[in-house]
């Protein structure tokens, strides 16, 4: 399965989507066939300002408890609730459920992530 080519993807596996000024992150689909069952996640709440790097929340699973990380500086503008209620639609398909939207107020961290098919490459598993 490839990697959608509309995102840009970091070696910590979270997919960044950039539409004007905001960013939707999500974790992707390798991450989760490596995690195998998401079963919490918890994430920041609207209006934590983020640097990058910086954790966004944490995704558990019954193997492990994963930091979720953001690669822009900005502000949380709106959290998908419906994830953190149902962490399981992460298993269902990942690249579908974005966990935060960011109002990007420095977007330089986007120069170190990956094309779809350069983080497809690094990841030939998933």
């Amino acid at each position: 399965m490839s990697s959608p080519a509309d995102r840009l993807y970091s070696a910590t596996h979270e997919w960044h989507q950039v539409q004007g000024d905001t960013v939707t992150l999500g974790i992707t689909t390798f991450a989760v066939t490596q995690l195998t069952d998401v079963t919490y996640l918890t994430l920041k709440p609207k209006g934590t300002k983020l640097r990058p790097g910086q954790s966004i929340g944490e995704v558990e699973s019954v193997k492990t408890t994963s930091d979720i990380y953001s690669a822009v500086e900005g502000e949380v503008i709106d959290v998908n609730q419906a994830a953190v209620d149902n962490p399981a639609l992460l298993n269902g398909d990942a690249f579908a459920t974005w966990l935060v939207k960011i109002k990007v107020t420095n977007n330089a961290g986007l120069s170190s992530l990956m094309k779809a098919d350069a983080y497809d490459a690094a990841h030939p598993s998933h």
